[in-house]
């Protein structure tokens, strides 16, 4: 009987730069397509549990495109910690004041929520417009 073995990465595994643009677009999709990036999915040596993702740089944030009905009835919420804390805002106000968060969220909800999650989410960098500093990276268009 054969045992099939679990490839494992040796040596520190190598991190490009890839683009997202997410202009009229839903966000599970590209939040399912940038999960794929950050963990290293794509790649042929892909190991669970290793830190072997790129980069991601997301532009034109603000430009999601969701439903009405979703911009009204989704809310997001954080707590202060003392009574009464509890703050909430709807997915039309924080499209609008801070897009990143709202793909932020969405990636985080995705990722695994231990050490290796809270490493992945550092590689996530988000911009509402069409511009952004990591020019001189090179970052590659995402397929």
């Amino acid at each position: 009987m054969a045992v099939d073995k679990t490839f494992v990465l040796k040596g520190t595994p190598e991190s490009g730069w890839v683009l997202v643009d997410v202009n009229d677009q839903g966000l599970g999709r590209v939040a399912t397509v940038i999960v794929k990036y950050l963990l290293g999915k794509h790649k042929p040596t892909y190991t669970p549990g290793v830190n072997m993702g790129d980069f991601v740089v997301v532009v034109n944030a603000a430009r999601l495109r969701l439903t009405k009905e979703r911009l009204a009835t989704k809310e997001y919420n954080r707590h202060s910690g003392y009574p009464g804390g509890l703050k909430t805002v709807t997915l039309r106000d924080q499209l609008q004041n801070h897009p990143d968060r709202v793909i932020r969220a969405a990636v985080w909800g995705m990722l695994p929520h231990n050490k290796l999650g809270r490493r992945l989410i550092k590689k996530l960098k988000i911009y509402p417009g069409a511009e952004h500093p990591h020019a001189a990276q090179n970052p590659v268009p995402a397929v």
